[in-house]
């Protein structure tokens, strides 16, 4: 019934269809996107906004964004060939009748100083991005980076437990064991559209699903992982699909031979965008995950989930003993004024009606919620940007018996860094002004963390099969820990075509509980930084 409602959509919206999909990526970054605010979530037109990243092309953007990417531009061109480059244009840039191309160095240099530990911290990141057009139908982006870093102690007590570095990737063996860290980093992106309604992606990047800071749907907070990704565009609907292969690093060996690497996983995610009208939208999600080999033997991509139109939950359960994990999710927003919308997430797990009625705390009854807003120019003051959030996931969420199918990657969570268990508060707030920037941002969480040898549901890497309760299962259970985490930034962009700016900022985190005590940190950094990418830190 869900699947023939699915194409019935469908239906009604290709025969109205106009919309065209664009091409040509832009990289997300919270940051940078929050300066869209005011074209993406406007009453007077139609967005799919919780599907990033966004195109530079698109119709509603592009005025925008060209000016984002302008800002500053001597348009006389009365200023020398260094300062352009510094300033306001791509280091290498060629243009010919059917083509662009263009080149960048990125650097990230940071020196900062973390006063509990009376540590100094310091990131020396060298990169380069490369990105380009041919003729009006296809793109492709990719970038490099070579890093090295000291960071404060509750990043590195991150990446010491979980061999990788938050947002971005394992290293080498040995190379996030020392005190120093030393990691590299890739993404690489090709958009081809296929017709005005259809765009083809082949990506090793991230992917995100919401109108939120986070997601508790599809988020960008793990590392990149490889996929295929297809987006058609009819009317008022948007329908995207991901194929990804993902790797575990910290998933059991199935062999102790070298040559085959960490195990990885599959997933297969579909997403229904409808633009209900000018103000609300409802969004659609679905998503499985399956080993791609256990030790029975070589399983890898399942051809059953690779059609776009079918709900996965029949498929998957059509397989009387499937070890795959499946997850259902629904996706709103509301355009309440002319410049703030509401939006919220609802994502299933996994669900007993029985159980869910009678009010037990039945552990197997998981999911995790988001409600929040945000909008532009508060208060009437151009430029200044807001969010307010709450998210709340139940213990167990996102695990599974295995882990190699639980939902994460690479050592990190796919939806929200503090996996389950928790609740959370955040808001930001953000001023920009000709060429600065400003933004605080806000956030506490309270979560359960688990004692030794026990699994009271945070940690998604856990099978649920070694679960500690079976009923009476409340969010916050285990050890209670409160977090507060406050961050401030200032910064001048330098250049805005990538986002090359000079930034200064402070973080404050406080973790406490009745085991440990306060754990504190007090950090400030200065750095020339660049690109357009979230690297999480509060967690």
């Amino acid at each position: 019934m869900r699947a023939f409602l699915t194409l019935g959509i469908l239906a009604i919206a290709l025969s109205c269809a106009k919309a065209q999909t664009p091409n040509v990526n832009i990289p997300y970054s919270y940051q940078f996107y929050q300066k869209l605010n005011k074209s993406v979530y406007d009453v007077n037109g139609r967005m799919h906004s919780s599907i990033k990243g966004f195109y530079s092309d698109d119709p509603i953007l592009k005025a925008r964004y060209d000016s984002l990417m302008n800002a500053g531009v001597d348009s006389l061109n009365r200023r020398s060939w260094v300062r352009r480059k510094l300033t306001q244009e791509h280091l290498l840039n060629f243009k010919g009748e059917d083509y662009t191309v263009y080149a960048d160095f990125l650097p990230d240099f940071q020196i900062g100083r973390e006063f509990d530990e009376s540590k100094t911290t310091w990131k020396n990141t060298r990169g380069v991005q490369l990105g380009g057009t041919i003729g009006e139908k296809f793109s492709f982006y990719t970038n490099v980076f070579e890093n090295q870093g000291v960071f404060a102690k509750y990043i590195t007590d991150f990446i010491d437990s979980n061999k990788v570095v938050p947002s971005e990737i394992g290293g080498s063996v040995g190379k996030l064991d020392n005190k120093t860290k030393d990691w590299s980093y890739v993404t690489a992106l090709l958009s081809y559209t296929a017709s005005k309604h259809l765009n083809i992606a082949l990506g090793y990047d991230k992917n995100f699903i919401g109108d939120g800071y986070r997601s508790m749907l599809l988020s960008d907070v793990a590392s990149n992982y490889s996929f295929l990704r297809l987006r058609a565009t009819l009317g008022n609907v948007r329908y995207q699909t991901i194929f990804a292969y993902m790797l575990d690093p910290g998933a059991e060996r199935l062999t102790v031979d070298r040559r085959l690497g960490d195990r990885g996983k599959w997933a297969a995610m579909h997403y229904i965008d409808w633009n209900v009208s000018n103000r609300l939208s409802l969004g659609f999600f679905q998503a499985v995950t399956w080993a791609d080999a256990e030790k029975e033997g070589k399983r890898g991509f399942d051809f059953n989930y690779i059609h776009p139109f079918i709900f996965l939950r029949p498929l998957e359960s059509a397989n009387t003993y499937s070890p795959d994990k499946m997850r259902l999710g629904l996706n709103v927003k509301y355009e309440l004024l002319e410049k703030t919308a509401l939006y919220g997430q609802f994502m299933f797990d996994e669900f007993t009606a029985k159980e869910f009625f009678s009010n037990k705390g039945y552990w197997a009854n998981k999911w995790a919620l988001q409600v929040g807003f945000k909008g532009s120019d508060l208060f009437k003051v151009e430029g200044l940007n807001y969010l307010a959030e709450f998210n709340t996931a139940r213990p167990y969420t996102y695990a599974h018996f295995d882990r190699v199918s639980n939902y994460a990657a690479m050592n990190q969570p796919l939806a929200h860094p503090l996996g389950a268990n928790f609740r959370e508060m955040l808001g930001i707030l953000n001023y920009s002004y000709q060429r600065f920037d400003f933004q605080t941002q806000l956030m506490y969480a309270c979560y359960g963390l688990d004692p030794e040898g026990m699994n009271y549901g945070k940690n998604i890497f856990k099978s649920y099969e070694t679960r500690s309760l079976e009923y009476g299962s409340n969010i916050g259970q285990g050890i209670k820990t409160n977090l507060y985490f406050a961050e401030a930034k200032a910064s001048y962009l330098l250049n805005p075509k990538y986002n090359l700016r000079l930034e200064l900022g402070g973080v404050y985190r406080r973790e406490n509980n009745e085991l440990t005590g306060a754990k504190n940190t007090n950090l400030i950094t200065f750095g020339l930084r660049s690109t357009f990418r979230n690297l999480y830190q509060d967690f």
